[in-house]
């Protein structure tokens, strides 16, 4: 069932790929899966301590202003301008009891990119649009040439944050209006399930572990097909964080690494963060080159989301959320 799959190892320079925090794409590993052409399985292939930067601008710069997140909901837009300096020193001493109050970036559970995803009407707009993060685009950029789509412009992204308890409902990612081009999917932190499904939701799916580093691109065929996160399950390797995010960035970043050193005091938050949960971006083209959005009526660009957990729920005894339905 499961194939090598051919990648264009011409579209990247190594040089590009070195900028982005990867490997030269030769040496990667890519796998598709019978019965879902267009998918594409890529095993962690980030240069050792480049990961660390992404989930540095997960936890510290991507979540603020003019960016928006499941916080913003319910509570004062001064109140979340600084989610990492509110919480790093909470996240910092967080010792193993589950009685300690969560710090605002465990409250996290989702940020949207570059045209914001509107969970109320499942559309995007032109009115409610910030710059789009260039290292994370140029990333993207990169990864989508190796897979066969030269001139991936990433207009949009979801940031979705997961602990041991979070799960996301079955859907399928259809708001872009330009469907021939990927989507791409990075995980980092804890493991996963992810479950690949058919064109309707009832068809049985399949199930694979996503790990740190890993990357899925879904295209063709395969870029409308349900998917679901049922499950984040510890690492394998049985360590509080997978060894690939224990190694330290080489001394040497080409000229004009988008790849930025941490120090050590935000890694120490970051690690203490991912020790129990998943980060994963996905990121999404929204309009095929030249097109625009339709002409929109009285839409209100302003809601966000019914609720902060309408398509990423967790679970808890407290209160349990019904899966996604869209």
């Amino acid at each position: 069932q499961v194939f090598r799959s051919q990648l264009s190892i011409s579209s990247v320079s190594d040089q590009d790929a070195y900028r982005a925090g990867l490997q030269p794409v030769s040496q990667w590993k890519a796998y598709g899966l019978s019965g879902y052409p267009g998918f594409i399985f890529i095993p962690n292939p980030f240069l050792p301590g480049c990961q660390r930067h992404w989930v540095k601008q997960c936890l510290k710069l991507y979540p603020q202003k003019p960016n928006v997140c499941n916080l913003d909901l319910h509570m004062a837009p001064e109140e979340t301008i600084d989610l990492w300096g509110q919480s790093k020193e909470q996240l910092r001493r967080k010792g193993s009891g589950k009685k300690e109050p969560r710090s605002l970036l465990e409250k996290l559970r989702w940020v949207t990119l570059g045209y914001h995803y509107n969970w109320d009407t499942k559309k995007y707009s032109a009115k409610h649009h910030t710059p789009f993060p260039l290292d994370l685009a140029f990333l993207s950029e990169q990864v989508a040439a190796a897979c066969g789509f030269q001139g991936f412009q990433a207009q949009a992204g979801i940031l979705n944050y997961y602990h041991f308890d979070s799960s996301l409902g079955i859907h399928v990612d259809e708001s872009e209006l330009d469907h021939s081009r990927p989507l791409l999917s990075f995980s980092f932190g804890q493991s996963s399930i992810f479950l690949l499904g058919g064109l309707k939701r009832e068809e049985a799916p399949t199930a694979m572990f996503m790990h740190s580093g890993d990357i899925m691109v879904m295209s063709g065929f395969s870029r409308l097909l349900y998917h679901a996160v049922p499950r984040v399950l510890p690492n394998p390797e049985g360590t509080a964080l997978p060894s690939c995010l224990d190694q330290a960035l080489s001394s040497d970043l080409p000229v004009g690494s988008v790849i930025e050193r941490s120090s050590e005091e935000d890694w120490q938050v970051c690690a203490k963060y991912l020790q129990s949960s998943r980060i994963n971006m996905t990121i999404r083209q929204v309009l095929s080159e030249g097109q625009k959005f339709p002409e929109e009526s009285g839409t209100n660009t302003k809601g966000q989301a019914p609720s902060e957990d309408s398509h990423h729920q967790e679970n808890s005894r407290a209160k349990r959320h019904k899966p996604n339905t869209d």
